[in-house]
């Protein structure tokens, strides 16, 4: 076992840090307050190459390894989750669904423009009434021949109010069931494409999230993603792959939360001294740390496994299981440490204690995700730790 990141890991993970802490940083708190979409931050982020980082350079992306992208979310999500959301969804789920399973002609359409971040994507699978039952797609896509007719409601769609396309799960043949859903590359300058409000949100508040409404809109055959069929499987291979991301923003909270609540407590004093110097606040800081580096090599093997081309299902599951939990558990802890000042929005550690429970719930909740564990475990399919 080799826990040494490469010289290229580090270089990545530098130039994520810096960009956080110098670009993203300043004005973080205003655009959460005021729900303000970060258009210059994401511009900046493309420029970085940080919206297609997995794609091939033949499609303009950086070609770079899941790791890669693990560590620039882990870094960016320890200060500004609404841009690391953005960057998720492009990377993990549109960008890597698009040129593991479309065609030719559909990966040189739309891959350069979303690796470059020109153009935002978004995955469209959620619904008023199927969130965690994933199968029970009410959005039709009815056969018309030379093309498809979407009808519909998608909620809570990251980038909804930004992004040029939608990657759309709608349902073809309803006597099929999950093996007759299909999914549509759908542009949304398409007539009959309707964008909702923007959400009001607990966290990620700068983040556009929207409910997506379509009428009687056009899509080409040629639109459609793999075989006639093909599309709950395409959901769930790329989500497989998009709850790395979201294990690696948990990561990146719980890991900014305790750098924050660290540096606190060797600032702050009582009863004569650092509060990191009485038990009660070093202890907290340790199990933040233990656990903040168990949830590490969680998220940092799941990455490994896909690099490796091997089964990372369960691993993913369970780095996202655990990383968000973490997350959840140690911002908490963080407020705790800053006692009173925790509590204002000056400090950050509320916002990200905030920010952090979403990743317990979007890409898979967390009781989806022991759904998943458990049938891996159960079908013949052992989870073999390293």
């Amino acid at each position: 076992m080799n826990f040494q990141l490469s010289e290229e890991h580090l270089a990545v993970q530098a130039v994520a840090r810096e960009f956080a802490q110098k670009e993203l940083k300043p004005g973080v708190i205003e655009r959460d307050s005021k729900m303000e979409y970060p258009y210059e931050q994401i511009k900046r982020m493309g420029e970085l190459g940080f919206m297609g980082m997995m794609v091939s350079p033949e499609y303009g992306g950086g070609g770079m390894d899941t790791l890669s992208y693990v560590l620039a979310m882990e870094e960016i999500s320890k200060v500004d989750n609404s841009c690391s959301v953005i960057m998720s969804v492009n990377n993990s789920l549109v960008c890597w669904g698009l040129e593991t399973f479309g065609t030719a002609e559909q990966k040189n359409k739309y891959l350069p423009k979303l690796a470059s971040g020109e153009w935002l994507g978004s995955f469209c699978l959620s619904e008023p009434e199927a969130g965690s039952d994933a199968t029970s797609q009410s959005t039709t896509a009815v056969d018309m021949g030379d093309h498809y007719l979407l009808n519909g409601t998608k909620n809570w769609i990251t980038s909804g109010g930004t992004s040029k396309i939608h990657l759309v799960m709608a349902q073809t043949h309803p006597e099929l069931g999950s093996r007759g859903i299909n999914c549509l590359i759908v542009e949304t300058s398409s007539p009959g494409v309707a964008i909702g409000a923007k959400e009001d949100k607990l966290g990620i508040r700068s983040s556009d999230t929207h409910t997506i409404m379509y009428t009687d809109v056009v899509v080409p055959k040629e639109n459609r993603i793999g075989e006639d069929g093909f599309g709950f499987k395409f959901a769930m291979k790329t989500l497989g792959g998009g709850r790395i991301g979201i294990a690696a923003q948990a990561l990146g909270i719980a890991g900014g939360a305790y750098e924050l609540a660290l540096g606190y407590s060797k600032q702050r004093t009582t009863f004569g001294k650092p509060i990191n110097q009485h038990q009660a606040i070093a202890f907290k800081l340790a199990d933040m740390a233990t656990e903040i580096e168990a949830a590490k090599l969680m998220v940092y093997r799941a990455a490994w496994l896909k690099d490796q081309h091997q089964d990372y299902t369960a691993a993913s599951a369970m780095a996202k299981l655990f990383a968000s939990e973490v997350a959840m558990r140690h911002s908490v802890e963080a407020v705790q440490i800053h006692g009173g000042y925790g509590f204002v929005k000056e400090y950050h550690v509320e916002r990200l204690m905030r920010d952090a429970k979403i990743t317990q719930i979007y890409e898979g909740t967390s009781e989806v995700q022991r759904i998943v564990i458990s049938r891996e475990i159960s079908n013949d399919k052992p989870y073999l730790p390293a």
